[in-house]
């Protein structure tokens, strides 16, 4: 039955209201889209080339597949650590959650296991012994981000980092009450304290911690996703402003003007980097030589404007923030 919480704030609670962009947050809910192969997704471009990837790594039977159910429901708080700053490393993420209280683990997994009614061996002997086996979930999800979400997390951080801009400016314009009451439909704001309609679970101060922390999500849907920890704040992550746009085909950069700077074979892989690839997969799409293809990726990689990523027996090259930066320039000129 859904319930209506009533998260009050103080001044300082108030003062406390802030937003994170958190690697960690994306992959609970891009590691059940992919499960899902939802065919109508607006994700449908990424799942296409990412989904084979999950399938040859083993990913769909591991750690992952049994602690985050299919279709919704509840996911261990303990995958979804507190964003400590602003924008956290994903490798610092990894470590909170290598770090994780065991009664913390415990207590989630008992909470998953009321969910789905019961756990399996995996899960049974990560609750019996989390010090022992929390090392195994992180390098499962360091695997899963390698391979799903690092290559294109400048692309995806563009339309993060862009929300909260947008935010940012509602907050700075109209306060934050009116930040808080236009965020998401289930949302609003009464003057000192933020209602939250169509909830499983009641929501106060004395079960979520002090002040609030917002987290803009690429592939969380229609609905919140909420954390409750204290001492950590509430966390509370929604779509994020531009998702539609996010896999669109970008204009192509205008070749000859980057190719003076940068070389013709450098730009020409640039561009071809829309979707991240490997040497062997850009050399057959481009004509270059690999021992070529590879030495201009070194050039690009050192230059920044390249980032590498392992998935299984292969490397994919994506472009970094720089680069999209560097190829926005020469299209808008």
């Amino acid at each position: 039955m859904d319930v209506l919480a009533e998260l009050a704030f103080s001044t300082s609670d108030l003062a406390q209201v802030r937003f994170a962009v958190s690697p960690m947050w994306e992959v609970a809910p891009s590691f059940r889209l992919l499960r899902s192969g939802a065919a109508r997704s607006i994700h449908r471009p990424w799942i296409d080339q990412v989904r084979p990837r999950l399938l040859a790594a083993g990913l769909d039977r591991g750690w992952l597949d049994e602690l985050i159910p299919p279709g919704g429901g509840y996911v261990p708080d303990f995958l979804n650590p507190a964003p400590a700053g602003p924008a956290p490393a994903p490798a610092a993420e990894r470590d909170a959650i290598r770090a994780a209280p065991a009664d913390r683990v415990r207590r989630d997994l008992d909470h998953l296991a009321r969910h789905q009614g019961t756990l399996g061996p995996r899960l049974r002997a990560l609750r019996d012994d989390p010090p022992g086996l929390l090392a195994e979930v992180a390098e499962e999800v360091e695997t899963y981000w390698e391979l799903a979400l690092a290559p294109y997390w400048a692309r995806i951080r563009a339309v993060l980092d862009a929300d909260v801009l947008h935010r940012a400016r509602q907050a700075a314009e109209h306060g934050t009450g009116h930040l808080l009451n236009h965020l998401h439909t289930s949302l609003s704001w009464d003057g000192d304290a933020l209602r939250m309609a169509r909830r499983k679970q009641p929501l106060t101060r004395t079960t979520a911690g002090t002040g609030l922390l917002l987290i803009p999500s690429a592939f969380t849907g229609a609905g919140l996703r909420t954390r409750t920890a204290p001492p950590d704040p509430p966390q509370v992550a929604y779509q994020a402003r531009g998702i539609g746009s996010l896999w669109q085909a970008r204009p192509v950069a205008r070749a000859d003007a980057l190719s003076a700077v940068l070389g013709r074979s450098r730009t020409l892989l640039l561009t071809e980097l829309e979707i991240p690839a490997s040497t062997t997969q850009l050399a057959h799409r481009t004509g270059l030589s690999p021992a070529g293809v590879s030495q201009y990726l070194t050039a690009l990689r050192d230059a920044g404007l390249v980032s590498a990523h392992r998935a299984g027996r292969s490397v994919l090259y994506a472009r970094t923030t720089a680069a999209e930066v560097l190829l926005r320039a020469a299209t808008d000129h």
